[in-house]
């Protein structure tokens, strides 16, 4: 695992979204194709900002979702309603069919969409420890396949990555901001099993925090200016 502080949550967007282009970069180099699994939430909207501005090689670029709330196409609670900031620079966008009346069914048939391994799951983590859509407690962390529904949680129910569809992809990278990330940050950094963010392999991650949501971390690096932030490898 490496961690990386940057200053401020634009600076922290910004230092992902470079991060992100040069493995999608990597990735269509050696492979000729790209994909990448991209996570809502109110984190990484800077981030998809930023990735917007990019050169990235996005007719090589597929995008698939981490997790999706079971809401209609409109709704303002969808995770796929962040992903319109790019559908100008007209990658191959495929969102989880979440409004399918079989959702199970839909889950399968999701899963058999995605590669046989992604290049990159991009991940946030909500203040109780959770990733994906991988409440606390919830049996979906242990469910088997690469693509499964939760339990309702915060009043919608949803469809998500499992913890084996995150730990095959070739990187995963962490984006989490702001004070009220700070305890949570510092338990699953310091190996608290009971979170579920706990299961995210370690090895190949990349975590980018800004100064707030590493300000309880023993030894966090000094940050610097985005695109040059300090590493420190774990």
């Amino acid at each position: 695992m490496e961690i990386v502080v940057a200053p401020d949550p634009q600076s922290a967007a910004v230092e992902a979204a470079d991060w992100l282009v040069k493995q999608l970069h990597l990735a269509v180099s050696k492979r000729g194709e790209a994909s990448v699994a991209l996570s809502g939430g109110s984190t990484p909207a800077l981030m998809f900002a930023a990735l917007a501005k990019r050169a990235v090689p996005w007719q090589a670029t597929a995008i698939f979702q981490v997790d999706e709330r079971v809401a209609p196409a409109d709704d303002p609670d969808r995770n796929s309603l962040l992903l319109d900031v790019l559908r100008a620079r007209r990658p191959v966008i495929n969102l989880m069919p979440v409004e399918a009346t079989d959702l199970a069914a839909a889950a399968a048939g999701y899963a058999a969409e995605l590669p046989d391994r992604l290049d990159v799951v991009h991940l946030g983590i909500g203040d109780d420890g959770h990733t994906a859509s991988w409440p606390p407690g919830d049996p979906v962390i242990d469910a088997p396949g690469l693509v499964a529904v939760s339990g309702d949680y915060k009043g919608r129910v949803r469809m998500t990555l499992t913890v084996a569809a995150v730990n095959a992809a070739r990187h995963r990278v962490v984006l989490a901001t702001g004070a009220s990330k700070a305890a949570i940050v510092e338990r699953w950094l310091l190996g608290d099993q009971r979170l579920p963010i706990d299961r995210v392999r370690r090895a190949s991650t990349l975590v980018i925090l800004d100064d707030a949501a590493a300000a309880r971390l023993p030894c966090a690096p000094p940050s610097r200016a985005a695109s040059g932030g300090s590493r420190r490898p774990r």
